[in-house]
């Protein structure tokens, strides 16, 4: 109730109601200020006839009080210069009171003035420091303050938590310092507990969010703290010092962001490449995976060719969920239409494409995490291939004009089932080509995407962040790298290009030293690499391994032997590939090993038919 009633209150209700405890408070004192006289001169005579000079210096003091901007002052911001104006405040009440005292009887000592004056000061003083405490407690107890620790009890936690004292959002309950010395003890009105009490803490007072305010220990050092303290369940927040925030000295950090130039090796390319829009505007599109990665850029680009209708397939709901949303709040009146189901489902992908009238297929949907996929062998050998066949015998039978598949520089040779598995969707989507009189089969592949899901960037930003280490498979690994909104060019592109059975690469330039970039990345973000050389550095580089099945050099050809396009920077690859009866037999094997989930059959059909030069691309003893 009492919360209520304070917050409903307008400022305009808040400033007169100050003013009137000010007049109330000229009425009290010189009450006190009479009652004193009397003690002292108990034959003073009756006070009736002061009513009327008391009834002016009450008017007076109202005009006085709001002049001195007293009813404007919040309570929180009642400092020394609210005490200063208040003393004005009596003191030219006083003089009033000499001056009107002419107009009552009896006449009163100068005395009595002085003591009203200052029993004014105190009034006026008194009942604003008791309305601060009072109105800070109905906030604490009726309001949704947010509860916060400060962990550090040094000099910026104590600055910080005499700040959070005037805000009525906030409401700093406890400290927590790892310093022994400073434990048990009452800091800033705030008793400081061990790090080891923080969890009890967050749970007996519903803490909601830790401030930590310790600028003086290293950023990875901080990083390692939060990270710990989000496992509990709790927000954190590092706050730096002041001197840090403004600039001062040797605390001041220019954090220099990492140059998308520099982890490419080479420029973007997208001033480079032309405009597509001529090859979708006006058609009907679908986009397989489309809340991914690749998928969900290729749809927002695709916004900007005007295509006729968009539907979205993809299996993951919440995916689906954001992209098209984004979509609709972007596309201006073009139709969107989300299809929640799998790629496999062949009677659904017929249905899809027969009742929107198909024109072009762009297939980005794929397994694609290397470590997930070699433990899930049969998972990835049945979405990545069996579900490529689906979509494109669909596409074929449905007359679709267009059919791209988003392949990867990993289907190159390929050490690893992820890999295979792109390049069987290759063999397949190749073999169709040969095979299709009005559909255009081709495929676009790239290396690694910056920024997207499994990419290495967003791990070695997230470790980063945990204030490390940053773990590298191998010193001299080395990757392919492009943008998302490169790879999304390209694969449109690489539509308008196509003729059938094409296989597109992107001149990338020089395959990038991951080892190189993680140095970059962790300076970029404002540390220095911890090694032999600098052991007191802040971000250690940690040697894992090469993963099984992974590369220590991706490729992005089989074959030497290359075609130019209309545009200079992409490429038409010449490959060899299955006959008819090899990949029919192939995909029989295949499924015959999915459906008796025998994973040492499956290994072995891409073992023999996967192409490595001459020889299988993946050696039965690596698969």
């Amino acid at each position: 109730m009492l919360y209520w009633l304070v917050t409903s209150l307008t400022r305009t209700q808040k400033q007169l109601l100050f003013m009137l405890a000010d007049a109330l408070s000229i009425i009290l004192a010189m009450i006190a200020a009479l009652l004193l006289h009397a003690v002292v001169n108990p034959d003073i005579e009756s006070v009736s006839g002061l009513m009327l000079p008391l009834a002016m210096m009450v008017l007076l003091g109202g005009a006085v009080s709001w002049w001195l901007g007293l009813p404007h002052l919040k309570l929180n911001a009642y400092d020394t210069r609210g005490i200063t104006r208040s003393a004005y405040f009596a003191a030219i009440t006083g003089l009033a009171g000499v001056a009107f005292s002419r107009f009552g009887t009896p006449q009163l000592a100068l005395p009595v003035y002085f003591n009203f004056s200052l029993l004014l000061l105190v009034t006026c003083v008194g009942w604003r420091i008791m309305m601060r405490y009072v109105t800070l407690e109905i906030y604490r107890r009726g309001g949704n303050r947010m509860r916060v620790i400060i962990y550090g009890a040094g000099q910026t936690g104590q600055q910080l938590a005499l700040a959070l004292r005037h805000d009525n959002r906030i409401d700093p309950v406890a400290f927590v310092d790892d310093n022994p010395t400073m434990q048990s003890q009452v800091v800033a009105g705030l008793k400081v507990h061990a790090s080891s009490a923080i969890q009890d803490l967050i749970s007996k007072k519903s803490v909601q969010r830790v401030v930590l305010a310790m600028p003086s220990i290293s950023p990875p050092q901080t990083a390692r703290i939060a990270h710990g303290l989000r496992k509990i369940g709790v927000e954190v927040h590092a706050l730096p010092s002041f001197a840090q925030m403004v600039g001062e000295g040797e605390l001041r950090k220019r954090v220099t962001p990492v140059s998308l130039d520099d982890l490419l090796g080479r420029n973007r390319l997208e001033s480079q490449l032309p405009g597509v829009s001529h090859a979708y505007t006006g058609r009907r599109i679908m986009v397989t995976g489309a809340g991914g990665s690749i998928g969900s850029e290729l749809c927002r680009q695709l916004i900007a060719c005007k295509p006729d209708c968009v539907v979205l397939v993809d299996h993951s709901e919440l995916s689906l969920y954001n992209i098209e949303k984004e979509l609709r709040e972007t596309s201006q009146g073009m139709s969107v239409v989300p299809i929640l189901g799998s790629i496999l489902d062949e009677s659904l992908m017929s249905d899809v494409m027969a009742q929107h009238d198909i024109e072009v297929v762009l297939h980005a949907a794929a397994y694609k995490h290397l470590p997930l996929v070699e433990c899930n062998v049969l998972a990835g050998l049945r979405n990545n291939v069996l579900g490529t066949k689906v979509l494109a015998d669909c596409a074929r039978e449905a007359g679709v004009e267009r059919f791209i598949l988003v392949s990867s520089d990993k289907a190159v040779r390929p050490t690893n089932v992820m890999g295979a598995s792109k390049r069987l969707a290759e063999l397949v989507v190749q073999d169709l080509a040969t095979r299709s009189t009005g559909t255009r089969f081709s495929m676009v592949r790239f290396g690694n995407v910056l920024g997207s899901s499994g990419s290495v960037i967003p791990l070695f930003e997230e470790q980063i962040a945990r204030g490390g280490p940053v773990t590298l498979t191998d010193p001299k690994v080395t990757r392919f790298f492009m943008t998302i909104s490169e790879a999304a060019r390209l694969v449109l592109l690489a539509g308008s290009f196509a003729r059938g059975g094409d296989v597109f690469v992107l001149d990338m330039g020089k395959p990038v030293a991951i080892r190189k970039l993680a140095r970059q990345m962790i300076e970029g973000a404002g540390y220095t690499v911890k090694d032999e050389e600098h052991p007191e550095g802040d971000i250690e580089i940690k040697v894992t391994g090469l993963r099984k099945g992974e590369k220590m050099h991706e490729e992005l050809l089989i074959s030497s032997d290359m075609l130019t396009t209309p545009h200079q920077k992409i490429l038409r690859a010449q490959e060899s590939y299955l006959s008819e009866f090899e990949l029919a037999t192939a995909l029989k094997d295949l499924r015959m090993a999915i459906s008796s989930l025998d994973e040492e059959m499956a290994r072995g059909v891409i073992a023999r038919w996967v192409e490595q030069g001459e020889k299988p691309a993946v050696e039965k003893q690596r698969v």
